[in-house]
């Protein structure tokens, strides 16, 4: 248990006993499988946690040179790297922490590909395929879209330039392994004739398997059926969120409730924007711990953020006891898309970040202060 007096607030949690779960879970699929999993740094970065899960999974992706970097020097190995465009200041970078890069047009790859063969180290090329179908309904995340910029769809004039060595597909957006089956149908079927020759197929982030209820057997025998049929190919997959899937929460702080027209708000020292973006722009209403929906007859309150901003609010929620100045709020599931896209939006502080381990204690991995706020500006 968790003792939230330990800790400041507003702070960001991870709790290792639940870490470590998913990430049982996660090398025994990959086991089971017979496929290489790899952490997405895109939905979590927090390198002061990577000791932890490189006892599981030593290998990341990364979707821009910084997050390459990051991945060299924090979990002790090239990266996989896959961005939507990349500039002649990536390249340094690509060539140095990179071991597989994945292009995401034909256009890009003629520009950079002759540079890596005549400069890298081995690095192996790849290509983004669209194979426009996807089950993410919320556009904002949809990678297949009509018109969408990611990836290059079916109709390839004729065979693939020398040097490509795999093709990536990203489809997914915590989606089922029968989301992925159905994608997979769609890819053989659109581009078969390139499968044979191909020595790698990364299949992307999005397979959200260690959430409760995911088939994790029906996806181990969908990928050695498709490594059955492709035994030449390395199987990748490169989840985010499945790694730190409800691992810890935000901890806030009532600091004042006001009233309009009959509805209670109470703001927190912490901010839905700034903090907790996802839930405006997905967009999805978070859990808070001992809350429940909008009950009739109990204390019911919509939750403000502390920024300027007049959507900077969510609600409602109802508690058995009326709220109070100083009573601590946590929201759950916070780890995964809130601590790499948080901002200093109006100068709000940033929630401090903290590991409770498995001795029962908190490990402030972080506090911010005046000074990254203004190193921030300028």
């Amino acid at each position: 248990m968790v003792d939230i007096n330990q800790i400041p607030s507003p702070c960001y949690v991870i709790q290792e006993r639940l870490l470590r779960k998913n990430l049982e879970l996660i090398k025994h699929v990959k086991e089971e499988a017979g496929v290489k999993i790899i952490l997405a740094l895109k939905a979590f970065a927090l390198w002061k946690a990577f000791p932890i899960i490189r006892e599981y999974i030593p290998f990341a992706t990364a979707s821009s040179r910084h997050e390459a970097q990051l991945a060299w020097e924090e979990m002790g190995n090239p990266a996989h790297i896959c961005s939507p465009a990349y500039t002649e200041e990536d390249l340094p970078y690509l060539l140095r922490y990179g071991s597989h890069i994945t292009f995401n047009s034909l256009s890009q790859f003629a520009r950079f590909y002759p540079r890596l063969r005549a400069e890298g180290r081995g690095i192996s090329c790849g290509l983004r395929i669209n194979p426009e179908y996807s089950p993410v309904e919320t556009a904002l995340y949809n990678p297949c879209a009509p018109g969408s910029r990611l990836g290059v769809t079916a109709d390839l004039p004729g065979d693939l330039p020398e040097g490509i060595e795999g093709l990536h597909f990203h489809t997914l957006c915590e989606s089922s392994s029968y989301d992925l089956e159905h994608t997979l149908e769609v890819v053989e079927r659109r581009f078969h004739r390139y499968l044979p020759t191909m020595k790698w197929l990364n299949m992307g982030g999005g397979h959200l398997m260690t959430r409760q209820g995911y088939d994790t057997g029906h996806l181990i025998r969908l990928l050695r059926s498709f490594r059955s049929k492709y035994p030449h190919m390395e199987i990748i997959l490169e989840p985010g969120s499945a790694f730190v899937w409800q691992t810890g929460f935000l901890l806030t702080t009532v600091v004042d409730i006001v009233e309009n027209r009959g509805i209670q708000t109470a703001l927190i020292d912490a901010s839905f924007t700034c903090h907790m973006p996802d839930c405006l722009e997905m967009p999805y209403k978070p859990r808070i711990r001992n809350a429940t929906d909008a009950t009739p007859g109990k204390p019911t309150y919509r939750i403000g953020g502390n920024s300027c901003l007049s959507g900077d609010v969510m609600g409602e929620w109802s508690f058995e006891q009326p709220l109070s100045i100083g009573d601590r709020l946590i929201f759950e599931d916070m780890i995964h898309y809130t601590l790499v896209k948080t901002t200093l939006f109006n100068g709000i502080p940033h929630p401090a970040i903290a590991l409770w381990n498995q001795n029962n204690e908190a490990v402030i991995y972080r506090r911010f202060t005046y000074m990254d706020y203004k190193q921030r500006m300028g």
